[in-house]
């Protein structure tokens, strides 16, 4: 296992909230628990610290950094920016299995509110979907960078039953905007989507 492949598994492990903001990343212990040197350990962590995965504290050493209030903020505003122009540019170049998918995957989803965890990994994947319409790699490219910062929150917004419900309405209203070719109406309603998420990720701190 080289050090990218550390990298990846460092990143499944935050996500999946087995390694948490605050946690200590030592590279004795990850080498015993991979079953790798350290060397591979030590390339992992530098490349989780490149990304702001992993920061260096006085006397702890390395550990999984906590987002403060204005990074929360910072986030989400890229987001809003960010995700409502890839929607704009899906509505103009997303091809019909392209947008037939995004509509599955909202399909699906609404028999999905009561699973949270289900919910939360098709969430993802409606989300890479929905930039990967845009088709615009370097946007692709900055929108995967900052949601990697989305995996340092606590929890999800997912977490109660009356957000899954709102959520998966308002993906539905941004697929129907992307299938009628509408780029602004795509825009305002991925802008909402992200504003909404935003405003519940704020009450849950």
């Amino acid at each position: 296992m080289n050090g990218s492949e550390i990298y990846q598994r460092l990143i499944g492990l935050i996500e999946e909230r087995v390694l948490k903001p605050g946690d200590r990343l030592r590279e004795a212990d990850l080498a015993v628990e991979f079953g790798v040197s350290r060397t591979p350990i030590r390339e992992g962590l530098k490349r989780l610290e490149a990304q702001g995965l992993a920061i260096h504290e006085p006397n702890r050493g390395m550990v999984v950094p906590t987002l403060d209030h204005g990074q929360i903020n910072e986030v989400y505003f890229m987001r809003e920016v960010l995700e409502g122009t890839a929607a704009a540019l899906a509505a103009k170049h997303a091809s019909k299995p392209e947008i037939e998918i995004l509509q599955d995957l909202v399909n699906a989803d609404r028999q999905r509110i009561a699973d949270k965890d289900s919910l939360v990994r098709s969430n993802r994947e409606f989300h890479r979907r929905l930039c990967l319409a845009s088709h615009n790699r370097y946007l692709v490219d900055q929108i995967d960078h900052l949601r990697l910062s989305l995996i340092l929150m606590a929890g999800t917004t997912l977490d109660t039953p009356e957000r899954r419900e709102t959520a998966v309405e308002e993906h539905a209203a941004i697929v129907n905007a992307i299938a009628k070719g509408d780029g602004a109406a795509a825009e305002a309603a991925a802008r909402l989507h992200i504003s909404h998420a935003h405003k519940t990720r704020l009450q849950q701190i």
